[in-house]
């Protein structure tokens, strides 16, 4: 979600219908009068209880109240190696929840990470070796490390946790990525002033809980989200780098950021119809780029739409497709596991594109679940992101204004 409420008031124009003014905090703005469901409810005639739905059902759901929060924001997974439990992770407006959702009959709260400094809408979660580390937009709150493995022994839940270390190379940050090949985190969307110009950060977090600043890469100007991959794509000039893709408002970024002393810009590229470039994932073969922008619904009137690159050529990156969703809603944070792309899509939900075919320009939508059941208009409520990388095949999914739910794709 964009930060600036002021430069998002100019993009959508006062009068626009559908425009989000209060930016996606207000808790019940928009939802329906029905009593929500929380427990398993299977998606039978298009409906999981009050949430659309075609294919998921709802496998379990902890509101915001429960969890003392008034807004809800990213959200990310984690599988005890030893246990093999399933947690959630799900950023908050004032901290960080952890649940264990192993058995959906009984998601357990078990505690929260306030935030280090002050409440904000926006947090972000990523793991490394059984640790989470989390930035958030609030005045200079650095990045949180969390030893994951706590969990294992929470005797009175919900806790109250405290970090098990603070790294304060930088304040605020937008989001973080992490490559969990090399080890190195990569805060984005620091402040515009600082030695990267809201760029990247390098940290080495190959002592978990001791990160160590590593340099970073502003050359590009400010990024807003990004992946980073060890590249294994056909382009053989860069077998086996580093590579970090950033969407950075105005254009998408690539640069080799192996050297952590020398990062090498390799291309920068836009696209037609561009308002603000929020967020990309590769295909598992690295042959394309899935993107969403996040005004283009808003300022030129698109139904949902996602751009996807050939990045045969790393140092030229060409427009293969788009695809246009089934609603005019925004799309937000999307995620690519195996030929399916997972993407939150603010008022309409999660939406499960079919992306077996493509390389022949072929994507279309192969289900759904809802959680903003009253509409599927163009503004910042609903879902903020998902994670599909549960081996049991649960999906958890935040939803700014109801909490966390867990679904399931229907037998």
């Amino acid at each position: 979600m964009i930060k600036n409420k002021f430069y998002l008031l100019l993009t959508c124009g006062l009068l626009l219908l559908g425009c989000s003014s209060d930016d996606g905090n207000s808790e019940n703005d928009g939802q329906l009068d029905s009593e929500p469901v929380t427990g398993f409810t299977p998606c039978e005639n298009g409906m999981a209880g009050i949430y659309p739905c075609n294919g998921y059902d709802l496998m379990g759901s902890i509101s915001l109240s429960e969890f003392s929060a008034t807004a809800g924001n990213d959200v990310w997974g984690w599988t005890d190696p030893d246990t093999n439990k399933e947690y959630a992770l799900m950023g908050l407006n004032n901290g960080t929840a952890f649940v264990d959702i192993t058995d959906t009959e009984n998601l357990i709260y078990l505690g929260k990470l306030p935030s280090a400094t002050s409440s904000s809408s926006w947090r972000d979660i990523k793991v490394y070796q059984n640790h989470a580390y989390i930035v958030s937009e609030a005045d200079d709150h650095g990045m949180q490390v969390f030893d994951l493995t706590r969990l294992r022994n929470v005797s009175n839940a919900p806790e109250v946790f405290n970090d098990d270390g603070l790294y304060s190379g930088f304040g605020n940050a937008h989001n973080v990525v992490i490559n969990e090949d090399t080890g190195f985190a990569f805060p984005v969307g620091t402040a515009r002033d600082d030695t990267f110009n809201g760029g990247v950060h390098f940290v080495n977090l190959q002592d978990p809980k001791n990160p160590v600043s590593a340099g970073g890469y502003g050359a590009n100007g400010y990024t807003h989200d990004a992946q980073v991959i060890t590249y294994n794509g056909p382009d053989a000039d860069y077998a086996g780098a580093e590579i970090f893709v950033g969407a950075n408002e105005n254009q998408v970024a690539i640069v080799n950021v192996t050297d952590k002393d020398s990062p090498i810009g390799i291309s920068t590229f836009g696209y037609s119809n561009l308002a603000y470039t929020h967020q990309g994932w590769f295909t598992e073969e690295h042959r394309y780029l899935i993107l969403g922008d996040e005004l283009d619904e808003v300022n030129f009137g698109f139904d949902s739409r996602t751009l996807v690159f050939d990045l045969l050529d790393l140092d030229n990156p060409i427009l293969h497709t788009s695809y246009s969703g089934q609603t005019t809603a925004i799309d937000h944070n999307g995620y690519v596991l195996g030929d399916q792309y997972f993407l939150a899509n603010y008022r309409a939900g999660v939406r499960v594109l079919d992306i077996s075919d493509i390389a022949n320009k072929s994507i279309s939508e192969e289900g759904f679940f809802d959680t903003f059941p009253s509409n599927n208009s163009a503004g910042f409520d609903g879902v903020w992101s998902v994670y599909p990388y549960f081996s049991s095949g649960k999906i958890i999914v935040s939803d700014i204004n109801s909490g966390l739910f867990v679904i399931k794709k229907s037998e």
